[in-house]
């Protein structure tokens, strides 16, 4: 090889050890916005949260740790009272992961099928039942991965029966929780698991175990989608949501 084309293919090399540096940077993972309240206005709004609802729980109707897991899988895109109707008679007949199988995909379908998507969480919770048997003794596990490695269950469903079930201080974010805390401004977020993300870093420890419940029932009846009911909101003078003084 002449001197000249081993001077090409140095150059070439350089600039693609260059360059490498500089797609690792573009791969950076994105960072998180930032609350658009002060540690104290946070501090405030959760006070002020807890004093309105000093014993917040789960407005889903469960037995254990295993029918909470049904039900919270069956509220998907249904309300918690659709899914209270229906488990109701399902809970008194199969409260475990054997008497579940015992009951069968069919016998279940109909008992939920005044839930929307009941076929395919039909399905899921058989299989999930089944796998609750074979891999953890019927019990439920306290382990995220573990949760989320069973039929039908994913990151939401996995922190409310960690929160719920187990009082771990884990924060599920549905819609309700999405909207609050982004008009709010205390977590604005693009997507669930950023806000979840923010929220985590942000709300202070001795709110953690309940900052689920309070943020879900704030959303659920004062800062409704369509029309909030700012004048009746205890947090209103801290909301940043440019909307709030015309509803």
């Amino acid at each position: 090889m002449d001197a000249t084309k081993r001077n090409k293919r140095a150059r070439k090399s350089d600039k693609s050890a260059k360059a490498r540096p500089a797609a690792r940077g573009r791969a950076r993972k994105r960072r998180l916005p930032r609350s658009r309240l002060s540690p104290e206005e946070i501090e405030t709004l959760f006070e002020r949260l807890a004093a309105e609802r000093p014993a917040p729980k789960s407005e889903l109707e469960y037995h254990n740790p295993f029918t909470l897991l049904v039900a919270v899988v069956l509220s998907a895109q249904a309300t918690d009272a659709g899914v209270n109707k229906a488990t109701r008679a399902l809970f008194a007949v199969a409260d475990t992961p054997q008497k579940m199988v015992a009951l069968g995909e069919e016998r279940l379908r109909e008992m939920i099928k005044t839930i929307g998507l009941y076929r395919n969480k039909a399905k899921n919770i058989i299989a999930l039942s089944e796998k609750l048997i074979a891999d953890h003794d019927g019990e439920v596990p306290r382990d995220r991965a573990a949760l989320e490695a069973l039929p039908g269950v994913g990151r939401k469903t996995a922190n409310v029966v960690l929160n719920v079930a187990f009082g771990e201080p884990t924060i599920a974010v549905d819609t309700h929780i999405f909207r609050v805390a982004n008009r709010t401004g205390l977590a604005p977020g693009k997507d669930p698991r950023e806000v979840e993300a923010i929220l985590e870093r942000v709300v202070p420890e001795r709110f953690r175990l309940h900052c689920h419940h309070w943020l879900i029932l704030h959303g659920r009846y004062v800062c409704v989608a369509r029309k909030p009911r700012c004048g009746a909101c205890v947090i209103a003078d801290i909301c940043r949501w440019d909307g709030k003084a015309s509803s």
